[in-house]
């Protein structure tokens, strides 16, 4: 599949089958995450791949207004075979180490965000193109979210994703033309 197709084609996916998802499928996905662009190439980026049940339970306790509902994405992260959590070092990013103070950003601590979520996109993407689903989780309480998977000091959670092959298949969402959202040299 290539790229404009799995971007066409990705879809997110909260009910998964229970095959596994071997280690060298998921080596490629990271892979892909590990390849995203990002601030001054800092790659502030760590992935923790959770196959153990009860640290999945744990992660799917740290959603925001969970529920069991039948496509919930906390019951979408206990029955995926595997969960990726997104995780980045802080102070790595979007620091002002190479950039005179006069031409930082109001981005700086924060940029590590966008790092993250730019590995997340890839994963997402090559996830689709190997026939794996995801869905990308961020109403979570990071805290405690860190504390399932054991994170050091200095190290936070980012996003969520179960990972694993789906057991559905749904309809696009809706986008906007284009012509809504382009405009040409000014807004």
């Amino acid at each position: 599949m290539d790229i404009i197709e799995a971007i066409n084609n990705r879809r997110s996916i909260r009910r998964y089958k229970p095959d596994p998802v071997d280690e060298k499928t998921i080596e490629v996905v990271l892979e892909a995450a590990r390849r995203a662009p990002s601030w001054g190439n800092s790659q502030c980026w760590h992935f923790v791949v959770v196959r153990d049940k009860a640290i999945k339970e744990e992660l799917g306790n740290t959603l925001f207004g969970v529920t069991d509902r039948p496509n919930g994405v906390a019951l979408a992260l206990r029955q995926a075979p595997a969960a990726i959590v997104v995780c980045a070092e802080l102070g790595k990013s979007g620091t002002f180490y190479r950039v005179p103070r006069q031409y930082a950003t109001d981005k700086g601590e924060y940029w590590y965000m966008f790092d993250a979520a730019l590995a997340m996109e890839n994963l997402c993407l090559a996830a689709c193109s190997l026939g794996l689903g995801t869905v990308i989780v961020g109403a979570f309480d990071a805290k405690q979210a860190a504390e399932a998977i054991k994170l050091p000091d200095g190290v936070v959670v980012v996003a969520l994703t179960p990972l694993g092959y789906p057991d559905e298949a749904p309809a696009p969402r809706p986008r906007k033309e284009l012509a809504e959202i382009l405009h040409r040299d000014r807004f």
